[in-house]
This record gives structure tokens, sequence and C-alpha cells, in this order.
């Protein structure tokens, strides 16, 4: 393995940085981002890309604007959207979607610690959530680890953890459309959205489970692995679901046959209630591989970089 060092530089304005490893810009985060308030305003990670340059993010997509790239989401929180875009309310006319003035955001504070380059880098981000009535619901600290650069095997991995502190007088009800009555729709958490290229690409998890079966499983890791548009070859990505505090477990929510998305949902089909001054800590993983991969040649890979 031949090791590749990280360097992050932000720009003079003070909204984003931008990360890069064999003289290649990987990710730039975007942590004071100019979002319509319909979009749930968050930091997110886009462009994102692989060692060589490859893309493996998409940026407000026409069916679902308030997907960019991989970012810390909530569809439902007490009420309020998290997420972006219109709530699901069931019963509600047509496929239960309903557009409401109920979207929250997430806004920076402060860096707790900025490493500029090395082997590995490290940020660690203090953000507010704010709820749609102005009032902050969640004190949240997360950090970002970018390590694991190899330019020989093509693999970059990001560590994501986060540790959300309900600041609010009421306990947090933290859900999903799944939790509210639309079966299979338990996205919420960190979601990652892969490029149009890779609508209808092969998803394989832990556990033999591969496509659309996926969707709801409870494996340790799901990959979707795709060709490119424009560029020759293809590449994967590897998601781990990570560990939680909740007694919820992390499950999948994973597919390409609408759009390409892996998502390891902490609150799928069950809410999690935070009381006052608890925190739910969550931990998870993504590796970028310069390459696609069967099954064989994936699950020696999975175990290497397994949290």
């Amino acid at each position: 393995m031949s090791d590749t060092h990280f360097r992050i530089e932000h720009d003079a304005a003070g909204t984003r940085f931008a990360v890069s490893a064999a003289g290649t810009d990987l990710a730039t985060y975007v942590y004071r981002p100019d979002t319509p308030i319909e979009e749930s305003p968050k930091p997110y990670l886009y462009p994102l890309n692989t060692l060589s340059g490859a893309p493996v993010g998409v940026y407000r997509p026409w069916d679902h604007r308030w997907h960019k790239g991989l970012q810390m989401t909530w569809s439902h929180l007490s009420g309020d959207n998290f997420w972006g875009g219109p709530t699901f309310e069931q019963g509600a006319p047509g496929h239960g979607y309903v557009w409401r003035e109920n979207h929250g955001q997430q806004v920076h504070r402060a860096f707790d610690r900025q490493d500029a380059g090395g082997s590995e880098v490290s940020v660690i981000q203090v953000l507010d959530w704010f709820a749609s009535n102005d009032e902050v619901w969640i004190d949240e600290t997360r950090t970002l680890r970018f390590h694991s650069a190899d330019a020989d095997d093509g693999v970059w991995a990001l560590d994501f953890t986060t540790a959300l502190t309900n600041v609010h007088h009421e306990p947090l009800e933290m859900g999903s459309p799944t939790t509210h009555g639309r079966p299979n729709a338990g996205y919420t958490g960190l979601f990652w959205r892969g490029p149009r290229a890779w609508t209808g690409a092969d998803v394989i998890a832990d556990g033999g489970h591969e496509g659309d079966k996926v969707m709801g499983t409870r494996g340790a890791w799901a990959a979707i692995t795709s060709e490119h548009d424009e560029i020759d070859g293809g590449a994967t990505v590897l998601a781990y679901a990570g560990t939680t505090s909740a007694a919820t477990p992390l499950t999948w929510f994973a597919r390409s046959s609408a759009f390409a998305c892996l998502n390891p949902s902490p609150a799928f089909d069950t809410e999690i209630k935070l009381e006052p001054g608890e925190t739910l800590s969550l931990s998870h993983r993504f590796v970028f591989l310069d390459r696609m991969v069967t099954r064989l040649e994936l699950e020696p890979f999975a175990r290497e970089f397994a949290l």
C-alpha cells in the first residue's frame, strides 16, 4: 500500500474547504451553504471524486433538489423536516407528500479542530440545528476524518461521526417516512446519492443481499458499483452501517432502481426518542474505490476496511 498525503484548503470566504490527495480534489465540504430554505440548508460533501478524479456524487438533481452528494439529514424530527422537500404525511392526497413550512436547518458554529495535511486529516465541527420556529433543538459535534488514500489501489476513505444532543425543552421524536406510515421509505441520517449514470447499478451487501433486496436489511456494509458517463471505467462506493448509541438498529435504505443511494438509517422503521440533554452518537464509514468490483472481489476488501 502506498501512502498518500491529504491536504485541506479553505476558501477565502469561509464557506467551504477542499480535500485533496495524489494531486486530485477528492471532496469539497460546503459548511456554509447558499441553499433555499425549502431544501433544509445543511453542510454537504460535493463534489466527491475517486483518486483518479472520477465523479461519485450528484448535486441538486431535478427529481430531488435537496439531494447533495453526501450529507447528514433528518427527515422527520418532531414535526420538522431537516431533509428538504415535502414531508410525508400518511393519508395525504397523491403519494402522501405535502409541502409545509416546517424546514429546519443546520448552521455552522465553529471548528474545534482543523488539520492542514498529513497521511490522514480530521476536522471537528460544531453546529446548531435550528427548527422552523428558529429555536435550537440540537447541538451537534461532528468529525470528518479523511484517510487510507492509496494511489496503487485507487482507494480513499471517509469516517463520519456525530454526537447529536437534544437542547430542546421537550423530547425529540426522530423518525422517517416509514415510521410515519410509508413502507420501505426509512431514509434519514447520513445519506449519499450517486451520479445519474449509476441508476440501475449493481447493489451488493453484507449477508449475500443484492439489488432491491438490500432495502431494509441490517448488514455491516452495502456497496454500489457502476460505470461512469463521459469517461471510461467505473468505480465502487462502499458504505459501513457503523454504530449507533440508540437501541434502534441501523438499517439500510439502499437502492439504484430509481437512483443510486446508500443510507445507513438510524430510524428506518422505529422512532428514536431523544430526551432533553440526551445525546445520540453515530459513526459511519464510506470508502471510494477507483474500479468496479464483483462480490468475490468486494468481500475481502470490505473485511479489510471494516469498522
